[in-house]
C-alpha cells in the first residue's frame, strides 16, 4: 500500500469514528425522549481500503454506561487513526525532502 493509500484509509477511519460519536451525542441527548430509537453505529471495511459508519436505529433504550464506553473507544479509534495520518504526512514530507535533495 502507498503513503497515500495509507492515510486516505486513516482518514476514512477518522471520519467513521466521528459519524460514530454523533450518533452517540443524539443518544444521549435523547435518552429520556419518549419512544426515541437509539442508534447504532456499524463499521465495515471498504473493499478500495479503509472503513465506512452506517448509523441505524435500533429498538433498545439508551445505556448510558455503554455510550460512555464507546465515546471512549470512538475517541481512541480516533486519535490512532490521527496519528497514523501524521506519520504517513510525515513520511511523505521526508520522501519530498529526499526527491527535491
Amino acid at each position: 500500500m502507498s503513503i497515500s493509500g495509507v492515510m486516505s484509509t486513516a482518514l476514512s477511519g477518522m471520519r467513521a469514528q466521528t459519524t460514530r460519536v454523533g450518533a452517540i451525542a443524539n443518544n444521549i441527548a435523547n435518552s429520556s425522549t419518549p419512544g426515541y430509537a437509539t442508534l447504532n453505529t456499524s463499521l465495515t471495511s471498504v473493499e478500495t481500503g479503509g472503513v465506512q459508519a452506517v448509523v441505524s436505529p435500533t429498538a433498545s433504550d439508551v445505556d448510558p454506561a455503554a455510550e460512555l464506553i464507546d465515546l471512549i473507544e470512538a475517541e481512541q479509534s480516533y486519535k490512532a487513526n490521527a496519528v497514523v495520518f501524521e506519520t504517513g504526512a510525515d513520511m511523505w514530507e521526508m520522501l519530498m525532502s529526499i526527491k527535491r535533495d
